[in-house]
């Protein structure tokens, strides 16, 4: 059994070094900003003003389309008033050209607890160390095949903090499609019949910057919990 038990310690500690490796490159890189989307994404910064054409001339069209309708007044066709509608148009066309500096100022808002969170001080965190720890724990309380028992442990907690980590991501990438195609979202708070959705769209944006915000306490705060465990393993 030495040999195997040697094997699957080697296993053990390969898997927590790429824990290490993840964590370190994951949560610097995910935030409340859009650079790191931008550097894998290109193509949605350099296409950003195709969203903002769009949100424009259905603006227009809504705009037009609701005066061509007060002419059939008359014979019973519902239209929005033409100066509250003439107002909503262009207020949300200014909004739209300025749509890019809005988002931002809420992205930079969502941001200052984010990096509050990845900067509070917690203990140190070496995820290549939790392995050896947990088989002197197990090899008190355990007989057999420790490294082994200390294995399928390892791999659970493995498992279930990747998860964790690709939620973030999964948060990260959907903030950046939600931020990039954010014109045409703008262009729907002009109409009355459609400014349900444009407050549905403020809904999700503010959401999604939550949970980005949580999903960040949460990862540090299971490495407040690994970082305590490490540094007294055997403190209950």
């Amino acid at each position: 059994m030495g040999i195997l038990d040697g094997i699957v310690e080697w296993i053990a500690e390969q898997v927590m070094n790429v824990l290490d490796l993840i964590t370190t490159s994951v949560l610097g890189a995910l935030g409340c900003n859009m650079d790191t989307f931008v550097h894998y994404f290109p193509a949605a910064e350099s296409m950003y003003h195709i969203f903002v054409a769009t949100g424009m001339g259905l603006v227009l069209l809504n705009w037009v389309w609701q005066l061509f309708k007060n002419f059939g007044a008359a014979t019973g066709s519902e239209a929005e008033d033409p100066f509250k509608l003439s107002i909503h148009s262009i207020i949300f066309m200014l909004l739209i050209y300025y749509c890019d500096d809005i988002t931002e100022l809420v992205l930079d808002i969502g941001g200052t607890p984010y990096s509050w969170i990845l900067s509070s001080n917690l203990p140190s965190l070496n995820f290549g160390s939790f392995n050896s720890v947990l088989i002197s724990i197990l090899s008190v309380i355990a007989n057999g095949s420790v490294a082994l028992i200390a294995l399928i442990l390892v791999m659970i907690l493995a498992w279930n903090y990747i998860k964790l980590l690709f939620e973030a991501a999964e948060r990260y990438i959907l903030l950046g499609v939600i931020v990039f195609t954010a014109p045409v979202a703008f262009a729907t708070g002009a109409s009355q019949s459609t400014s349900n959705i444009f407050k549905s769209w403020c809904r999700m944006f503010a959401g999604q910057v939550f949970l980005l915000i949580m999903n960040a306490w949460c990862l540090k705060l299971f490495n407040s919990m690994v970082g305590t465990f490490l540094a007294n393993p055997l403190s209950f």
